[in-house]
């Protein structure tokens, strides 16, 4: 009786030092795996945390998906950890939320996550993710805006400027409609902001509005429009929209800035003479998004033929409003024109941008390139 008793009493012992050396063995583990834990923890929650991430290790280990493609994924300020989670699953970033869940709160990371937009890929593992989410973010963005690009290309830079909380479409439909913008002339019932978001690169905070970009990019329009133009403009028939009209299609024509004054003088001379404008730029306009540009280049001649009133080759006179949004040096190119009389330009053959200009057609084809 006694020795069965010595041997449970063994037994016992070396069941308890067992479960000891596992308390002591499971922590160690953790550490070792996925760092310290968060110093708050007590050592019955540290316990416990690391028997999750035990539980979890291979869902932490193994990443969404093979796609190294980043997406902007926005973390807004107050957001819960349980609300990102959901998001990052719901965007196919983690596969298991619970298990990144785990680490947050044993790594204390759940406290130091930052707000901002964060570069996630699919192929990031979940503890990479977490790692991300803590790096501090910029809390101001920067926005290109090149000269003679449309709405749509502004709208699409906006997230790898940093301002991914905001789409494509919210900058669409900010700067769908000009009225009630600081605009230096009236523009049209219904006009959008085509042509009144001026180029240049902006400093915004990452978390401005779609309409706090637009009107940013719009007081920076104001501020180069010279009040002088208008009475120039006038004196060449034209309103100041239509001189905005006419400038965003010397944008795109002119690759060498100093041409300006010259490829507008040949639009206006068009315009007095009732001769269509026939530019490309309008054309492509008015095709949208092609090829993955939306200045697809070179035209077909079915492409000249498309039904839109933005195409210069079927419709006479000006289009409906501007195709891009130009810089002070074309808007100031249609108010002060070259004093020629060329009605016709072609790119120059020698590849170097700039175009060759004549009177009359028979000297245009003459200068077609060989």
């Amino acid at each position: 009786m006694a020795l069965k008793r010595g041997i449970g009493c063994l037994l016992l012992g070396a069941l308890l030092l067992a479960l000891a050396g596992f308390t002591v063995a499971l922590p160690w583990w953790a550490m070792r795996t996925f760092g310290p834990p968060a110093p708050h923890w007590s050592m019955p929650q540290v316990w416990r945390l690391s028997a999750q991430l035990a539980w979890y290790a291979p869902s932490l280990r193994q990443p969404a998906g093979a796609s190294t493609t980043t997406q902007p994924f926005a973390v807004q300020p107050g957001e819960s950890v349980d609300a990102v989670l959901r998001r990052l699953h719901q965007q196919g970033l983690v596969r298991n939320p619970a298990a990144l869940r785990a680490y947050l709160l044993y790594s204390g990371a759940d406290r130091r996550l930052q707000t901002g937009v964060f570069p996630l890929s699919p192929a990031m593992t979940p503890v990479e993710i977490a790692a991300a989410l803590q790096a501090p973010r910029p809390t101001e963005a920067k926005l290109g805006v090149l000269p003679g690009w449309r709405r749509e290309e502004i709208a699409a830079a906006l997230g790898p400027a940093g301002l991914g909380h905001l789409t494509a479409e919210d900058f669409l439909q900010a700067t769908a409609n000009a009225a009630g913008f600081p605009l230096p002339f009236e523009a049209p019932p219904h006009a959008t902001l085509e042509g009144f978001l001026y180029p240049g690169v902006y400093t915004f905070p990452r978390d401005a509005s779609a309409r706090q970009v637009a009107q940013t990019l719009v007081e920076s329009f104001a501020a180069h429009w010279q009040p002088e133009w208008e009475a120039a403009l006038a004196a060449r028939g034209l309103t100041p929209y239509q001189g905005l009209i006419l400038a965003s299609i010397v944008q795109r024509e002119a690759v060498i800035a100093d041409e300006m004054p010259r490829i507008a003088a040949v639009f206006l001379n068009r315009l007095a003479a009732g001769m269509p404008l026939a530019a490309d730029p309008t054309v492509q306009y008015a095709l949208g998004f092609q090829n993955g540009t939306w200045w697809k280049a070179p035209l077909t001649a079915a492409d000249l033929q498309v039904p839109s009133p933005y195409n210069t080759y079927r419709q006479p006179g000006l289009p409906p409003g501007p195709i891009g949004n130009p810089e002070a040096a074309a808007l100031q190119a249609v108010a002060y024109p070259a004093a020629v009389d060329d009605l016709y330009f072609r790119a120059a053959c020698d590849g170097s941008g700039r175009h060759v200009f004549a009177r009359t057609y028979e000297e245009h084809l003459r200068n077609a390139c060989p």
